[in-house]
Order: C-alpha cells, then sequence, then structure tokens
C-alpha cells in the first residue's frame, strides 16, 4: 500500500514535468487538432445538411406562392363572374 503512493507521490511531479514540456505541449497541440479536424468535418456536414433543408423550404414557398397567386385568380374570375351575372340582370329590366 505504501509503495502505491510512494509510487503515485513520485509520479504527479514527473507527468508535471513531461506535460510542461516541449513534448508534452506537441502532444497537447496534435491532441487539440485532431479535435479541431473532427468538429470541423461535422460542421461541414452540417452546414450541408443546412443548405439542403433551405432549398427544400425555397421550393415549399414558391409551391405556396404559386398556389396562393392560383387561388387568387380563380377568387378574382369569381368575383367578375358575380358582376357580369349582376349587370346582365339589371340591364334587362
Amino acid at each position: 500500500m505504501w509503495s502505491f503512493l510512494l509510487l503515485l507521490a513520485l509520479l504527479i511531479p514527473i507527468l508535471a514535468i513531461v506535460l510542461d514540456s516541449q513534448v508534452g505541449r506537441a502532444l497537447a497541440s496534435r491532441l487539440e487538432r485532431r479535435g479541431l479536424e473532427e468538429g470541423t468535418d461535422r460542421i461541414l456536414q452540417r452546414i450541408a445538411e443546412l443548405e439542403a433543408e433551405v432549398e427544400r423550404l425555397s421550393q415549399e414557398v414558391a409551391r405556396l406562392d404559386e398556389q396562393a397567386e392560383f387561388l387568387e385568380n380563380l377568387l378574382e374570375g369569381r368575383r367578375l363572374g358575380e358582376r357580369k351575372a349582376l349587370g346582365s340582370g339589371d340591364g334587362e329590366s
């Protein structure tokens, strides 16, 4: 038990020295770059998904705009038809 504690007590300063050295800093920067590269891939994938979703939504908005324009034309035609029907009835009297 005491030997384990002594070994642990000696390893802590040795680990601190190694991590604070050039080798430790190089290892840390390499690990950071690897994490950034993985994050970059994930970000690029997310951007591609968002672009696809924006394209889909743009198409949906265009389709809804066409439907609204069609309905507006139908309603306008109906109003004109009602006016003609009322106008022809008044003209005959």
